[in-house]
């Protein structure tokens, strides 16, 4: 087991760990799963979209029974430092518009464009597409700086929704995108995490999705549980009031 803290790219590191480990031999199922307790200072930007929740993926050799199989994956980081917390501060920092161009977009739209030039794929060949979700206007700027229409990012666009997940968001947003994607479909996944990296995969849907599908419910099932809790109770339970 190992916990990756490279923010909200820390999901998708574990995607990674657990393809090679599988890939090698040295184990039969990986699970990688992820998850994240956004913080923000009260009254900070964070705040507004900060938000709970993860996923959770299973990795095995590909085979008949793999609901989808990773055709390809790639990484870009550089020392970016848009977010930081320093040891034992409450709530990260961070550099305002700036976590965009020089750090969001710089390393989203690199990945992507590395991974369809070794794959040999363009924007067209992907059926589906998910971004970190940081807010709305972040992936869906992205998609069409990579001429991907915003279409095939609707079933995996959650923060209009719950907000920004963090470690959670790009697997959230892989879980919902396969609720609705038929057999044959490839779909393109590019986290993001501050500091600052993404991780690039190509996913290509297989026939057992069709079977395996009704297993488990769909993300919509969970999220139109939801509760509306108003600020006070959300303070208290993220705990933002002291005694």
């Amino acid at each position: 087991a190992a916990d990756y803290e490279f923010a909200c790219k820390a999901g998708t590191e574990a995607f990674q760990t657990c393809i090679g480990l599988v890939g090698s031999g040295m184990a039969k199922y990986a699970m990688a799963i992820g998850a994240d307790t956004a913080q923000g200072r009260p009254a900070d930007d964070l705040e507004y979209t900060a938000a709970s929740g993860g996923a959770a993926f299973i990795f095995g050799l590909r085979s008949d029974e793999t609901v989808a199989y990773v055709e390809g994956s790639c990484s870009y980081a550089t020392d970016t430092a848009d977010f930081w917390r320093r040891a034992g501060q409450p709530y990260p920092c961070h550099f305002g518009r700036f976590t965009g161009k020089p750090a969001y977009f710089r390393h989203v739209i690199t990945a992507a464009r590395k991974l369809m030039e070794e794959l040999g794929l363009g924007p067209e060949d992907f059926d589906w597409a998910v971004f970190h979700q940081p807010n709305t206007k972040f992936p869906l700027k992205a998609a069409k700086m990579l001429g991907i229409d915003r279409k095939k990012l609707e079933p995996g666009l959650l923060v209009p929704y719950i907000g920004n997940t963090y470690s959670g968001s790009s697997p959230l947003g892989l879980a919902a995108t396969l609720d609705v994607a038929q057999p044959g479909d490839r779909i393109l996944m590019v986290s993001y995490g501050s500091g600052a990296g993404s991780d690039a995969f190509s996913f290509v849907v297989q026939d057992a999705i069709e079977e395996k599908r009704p297993l488990a419910p769909p993300v919509k099932a969970f999220l139109a549980k939801k509760k509306y809790v108003d600020y006070a109770t959300y303070a208290r339970f993220r705990g933002k009031l002291l005694r």
